[in-house]
Order: C-alpha cells, then structure tokens, then sequence
C-alpha cells in the first residue's frame, strides 16, 4: 500500500485539517499519517481557538513518520509560524521528501488573513519552492502574485508568475465569482483547464484540504500530474454531490460517498 502524510492543523469537528485529509486519503486508497502543527477549536460556524505545537515536537513527530514508514507524497496544509515552516522544510530536505502538495493557507473563506506577516515569507522563501504543485485560491493567489484577479486570463497570469517565481506547478482553484468550478494547471510554460461543475450546495467546509490530500493520494500511487488532479476534482464532486448536512454552517462532504462493504451498513 502506498503512503501519504499530512502536515496541518487538527478540526475537532471533522470537516478540514487533518481529520478531512486523513479521510480523504483513506478512501482515495493510501494509508494516511499526520504530523500536527495546530490544535484548533472549531466547527462548520467557525474557528474559537488555536493551540500551535512547538517546533521541537513537530520535528519530533516528522522524524517519527519519515524514520519508520516513509511516505510517497506530503500534503501540507495550514502552518501559522515561519518557526514551524522552518521545521517543515528542514525535515524534508533531511529525508529527501517527494511529491509535496502545498496547499497555501492564507486567507480564510471569511476572508480573514491566517498567517502572520513572517509566516508569509517563511512560506515563500522555504516551503515554495519545494513543492511539486501549490493549490491556491483566488485570495491566496493574489497575494502570492501580487496581482488582482478579476476573470480567466487574470488567472492564467497569475498561474504563470507564481510558476516562475517558485519553480513549481500551480493548481489555481476558480470560484470566488470568476466561474463555476473550472481550475487551471499551470506548469513548464503552459496552462491547462480543468473544468467542473458547479454544485449546489452550500456545506464546502474543508474543499481545499480535501482536493489537495486528493491530489497528493493520486501522486503517491504514482499517477501523474494531470492525472492526479483529475481523479482528486472527480474525487471532490462526487463528495460534495452526496449532499451530507451536517452542523449548523458551512458543513463538511461525505469524504466516504464512495465506500461500500458490510460494515459501513
């Protein structure tokens, strides 16, 4: 069975952070491990409280993962402190990590900014440019392109200058009134659109921890790129078109829609 690690926050309600990541990967079929950087308190109405882990214990639990079942792709997640993004990227270079999905957590769905100023740049110096594939938000990649994003070809060039600043692909994600559900790939030059459809429904807590546990699953089973993002959009419409409903917000997918067998009865 291949592997996969997860490296973000914990949701103690289920619906994002390591809790969707782990379920996420479970049933994209790769045995899930995390490496936790945060405790949150939160539920699908909001976040009440943070508790970071220290850099010493991150870096405990990362030596613990990588020395004794190594994964085959990393997503990270949500990282608040350039100290802990320091940790991350020095534990992955010591253990040669591959396929390493970043999801930049920036900008909360409120709009709210999560990162601190030297976080951000932790971000961009360190962890960046490691990836093999970033997966921003419209928010998140205004920020790491500087650019106002209005429409399609404000996307495309947004793509293209995060690309080329950090040597990696982007995966940047629509939405956020540009259109329905159509992502755009952007790596070695070129773009290539992905498009989704749109559904209707209104509990899409923990979609970008979700798409980008997707995409490093299929990574780590030694899909490609293109390939991996597909499978993880397919993988993502399907748990949001089970129209689970649960809580009192923006509730989380069923990340099990798939799953059948005598003890899921």
């Amino acid at each position: 069975m291949k592997t996969a690690l997860t490296i973000a926050g914990s949701d103690s309600s289920g619906g994002a952070g390591i809790q969707a990541d782990i379920k996420t990967m479970t049933a994209n079929g790769v045995f899930a491990m995390s490496a936790i950087t945060a405790l949150t308190a939160q539920n699908t109405t909001g976040v009440t409280d943070i508790f970071e882990t220290t850099p010493h214990f991150l870096a405990e639990q990362l030596d613990a993962v990588f020395t004794d079942i190594y994964p085959d792709a990393v997503k990270i997640g949500m990282v608040s402190s350039a100290e802990l993004i320091g940790t991350i990227a020095d534990k992955l270079q010591e253990y040669s990590a591959s396929h390493i999905v970043v999801d930049p957590v920036m900008v909360a769905t409120s709009g709210s900014k999560l990162l601190r100023d030297d976080a951000v740049d932790a971000l961009t110096a360190r962890l960046l440019p490691m990836a093999e594939v970033l997966t921003p938000n419209i928010p998140e990649a205004e920020i790491l392109s500087g650019m106002s994003i209005k429409n399609a070809a404000d996307m495309e060039k947004a793509a293209q200058t995060i690309s080329e600043k950090y040597g990696c692909a982007v995966l940047c994600k629509g939405g956020h009134q540009i259109n329905d559900a159509d992502d755009l790939l952007w790596r070695n030059g070129a773009g290539k659109w992905f498009r989704g459809r749109r559904i209707d429904n209104p509990n899409t807590h923990g979609t970008g921890c979700t798409l980008s546990s997707a995409i490093a699953s299929n990574l780590a089973k030694g899909y490609d790129l293109d390939t991996s993002v597909e499978r993880a959009k397919a993988y993502i419409s399907g748990a949001l078109a089970a129209m689970l409903d649960l809580g009192h917000g923006s509730g989380p997918m069923d990340h099990m829609f798939a799953l059948k067998g005598e003890f899921t009865e």
